[in-house]
């Protein structure tokens, strides 16, 4: 694969059975608890009105690369049916197409959030849409009013844009008989965009467009899974783009020292970037790939060693994580070795009485005292959630003219009540087709590879992303078995940003470069 540093086999014998295993699953940021009480009422109904597929269309044009490009924008509905051609589902849209072009050679992508139970106004409104929302990332955003402004990184001068609101979230909703059941679950959730998917492109003439899908986050863990469903209903992808990805859930019983391993070249990046570190290099691609060498050698082997670890090789390998953390060694040494994701969110600015975001380590947050052992909030959701609610709102009734008497839910709360069991469509090493406890997509994705050797992977990673660490990922997706031949079908992009890369402009802009590429390449 076209990896930077080729370290998959330097992880030793102590990686080759481990696989991520996160505290608690990846999400976009969420808003509010009125979306969970109505998404309850939602549940209780015993046959939800099933509404017309009514999309409504605006004209509009937007200056790319000197180009004037003329588009419309189509906000609207598609109505899912269940095994007996039953409506069971209604999922919302907001849809870019070029006005003028050829749908059988016009690339269309499909985009969404993750959560799961996020919709999709974060990807909508900070991406590749032809309009973009102003933050002050990576400090808190000043209050409304907030600014949208045209996106000169919009991907539409390459590609149709269809962003989707998960099932329950948005305006996306059960109907019939349609519960939240049969929604909230992997595989729930994957039927759901498979037929949304098939019935965009049954509905606009859309089956020989180039295909893509493009998730984020917890979206990752769908579109790995989705593009082997895809493939077996007969949708053949051109890419799939994974952004901040999350491609394995389940926890196997060699322990949890991978969370540490895979960890620490993230710590390593925010140390970087905080000044926490002495004779800071002036590259942090250069500073990380040190930490990716002594994670994958000296440090995965001091864990694995456990309370068999020397004396001596303790206080060496404490004095390692101290230089790459910005930490202290007795704190190192007090914590076993082993820093989990909240106390280095508290600990690394403890002196300044500051913690850092989760999703974005740059974001500071200040709690009500510095002694306590994890940050109270998270400053990178805090900041910026807001301005994207309040900009998705009065884009979608002032520019898109979509109106409802339904309220937008930016999540649907749903993670307590979701399904994690996972049955891939056509099995993967170490699971034969079985039913999984927590999803493992990556053997999904390499399916799909395998049976479409056309399809292109693209991985997007931000530097100082602590919900989806980008070793982690890297680890997942050189661990998927390829034939060699297969292994430059997955490409991988880094960023000096946090889970949402797209916050920072100018990562923005070199992921808006690195994406057209690759979806130029991948249409070839």
């Amino acid at each position: 694969m076209n990896t930077p540093k080729s370290l998959a086999g330097c992880l030793f014998v102590v990686l080759a059975a481990l696989s991520l295993n996160l505290t608690a699953p990846a999400q976009a940021p969420t808003a509010g608890a009125e979306a969970q009480k109505e998404s309850s009422k939602d549940s209780a109904k015993e046959n939800a009105p099933v509404p017309p597929e009514k999309p409504v269309a605006t004209h509009h044009e937007i200056t790319l690369g000197g180009k004037v490009l003329k588009y419309t924008a189509t906000a609207g509905n598609l109505i899912l049916r269940d095994e007996e051609d039953k409506p069971y589902g209604s999922i919302f849209y907001v849809a870019y197409t070029l006005d003028g072009a050829e749908p059988g050679t016009r690339p269309v992508s499909f985009l969404y959030n993750g959560g799961p139970g996020s919709a999709t106004l974060w990807l909508h409104m900070g991406s590749f849409s032809p309009v973009r929302i102003v933050t002050d990332s990576p400090k808190a955003t000043a209050g409304p009013p907030f600014k949208l402004v045209p996106n000169e990184y919009s991907l539409l001068d390459k590609s149709d844009l269809v962003f989707i609101d998960a099932p329950l979230t948005g305006y996306s909703r059960a109907v019939g008989k349609g519960t939240a059941k049969d929604f909230a679950g992997v595989d729930q959730d994957l039927r759901a965009f498979d037929r949304f998917i098939i019935r965009y492109l049954t509905v606009n003439q859309r089956w020989n467009s180039p295909k893509f899908l493009i998730g984020e986050s917890y979206g990752t863990t769908r579109s790995a899974a989705l593009a082997d469903m895809l493939g077996n209903d007969g949708v053949q992808l051109n890419g799939v783009v994974l952004i901040s990805s999350i491609l394995n859930y389940a926890v196997h019983a060699g322990g949890y020292d991978n969370l540490y391993i895979f960890n620490l070249p993230s710590y390593a990046a925010a140390a970087w970037y905080f000044d926490k570190i002495p004779n800071k290099p002036a590259d942090v691609a250069a500073w990380v790939q040190q930490a990716r060498e002594f994670a994958a050698g000296p440090y995965a082997q001091a864990l694995f060693a456990g309370d068999n670890l020397p004396a001596a090789q303790l206080d060496e390998v404490a004095k390692q994580v101290s230089h790459f953390t910005g930490l202290s060694v007795d704190y190192i040494k007090e914590a076993n070795l082993r820093i989990s994701p909240v106390r280095f969110r508290k600990e690394v600015l403890r002196d300044d009485r500051k913690t850092l975001g989760r999703y974005d380590m740059r974001f500071e947050g200040v709690d009500v005292d510095a002694a306590g052992e994890m940050p109270s909030y998270d400053a990178s959701d805090t900041g910026i959630t807001g301005a994207f609610v309040a900009a998705l709102e009065d884009y979608m009734e002032r520019e898109l003219k979509y109106e409802s008497t339904d309220a937008y839910r930016p999540s649907a709360n749903s993670i307590g009540q979701w399904d994690w069991k996972h049955k891939p469509t056509s099995g993967g090493p170490g699971f034969g087709g079985r039913e999984q406890a927590e999803p493992y997509v990556a053997a999904d994705l390499a399916s799909a590879i395998r049976k479409n050797p056309h399809l292109h992977v693209f991985s997007a990673n931000g530097y100082f992303d602590l919900a989806t660490p980008f070793f982690a990922t890297e680890y997942d997706l050189d661990h998927m078995n390829l034939d060699p031949a297969l292994r430059g079908n997955v490409q991988f992009g880094y960023y000096p940003s946090g889970h949402m890369i797209y916050l920072n402009v100018e990562a923005l802009h070199k992921l808006r470069d690195d994406l057209a590429a690759f979806i130029t390449s991948s249409t070839k």
